[in-house]
């Protein structure tokens, strides 16, 4: 039993690299699970889910915004976007359409119950902000930090 004691220690002290605690992937994919599961009861009020919020948010900045643009953003690929808008579509939040100007363009446009949906996530950041209870500083960095990271990891698979 003591040599697996033993054995235990030193692996932990020859490998530290490899231990869980260690690992920013992980600090990161636990911090982005608590995120979106403080989100929830917030959105479930709106009748959306973390992925249709986010795009809402796109949405609701540039309505009229074309799929291809709108799946960049938020760093989504088409078969991931169209279900989701799908979706919103069928709650009559958006509403899809072909471009005027070039057929092969279909472009996301809010309804009125899209437009008002908004007026009722303007309390959600907020709610959020406080349910961190981090200062608006330590939040500017960590987003900051974030923002420098995925540009650091998607320069290195172009």
């Amino acid at each position: 039993m003591n040599n697996n004691l033993e054995l235990s220690i030193q692996e932990e002290s020859d490998s530290p690299q490899l231990l869980l605690k260690n690992q920013v992937c992980f600090s990161l994919y636990s911090a982005s699970n608590a995120m979106i599961r403080a989100y929830r009861p917030l959105l479930s009020k709106l009748d959306l889910t973390y992925p249709q919020y986010l795009a809402m948010m796109v949405i609701w900045e540039r309505n009229g915004i074309n799929v291809k643009e709108l799946g960049q953003e938020l760093h989504l690929d088409s078969g991931t976007l169209t279900p989701l808008l799908k979706r919103l579509e069928v709650k009559e939040i958006i509403t899809r359409q072909r471009s005027t100007q070039d057929e092969r363009i279909r472009q996301v446009f809010l309804t009125t119950k899209g437009v008002k949906l908004k007026e009722q996530a303007l309390t959600v950041p907020n709610a959020i902000f406080c349910k961190s209870q981090l200062e608006i500083e330590e939040l500017q960095q960590l987003k900051a930090t974030c923002e420098a990271l995925l540009i650091n990891l998607e320069n290195n698979f172009k």
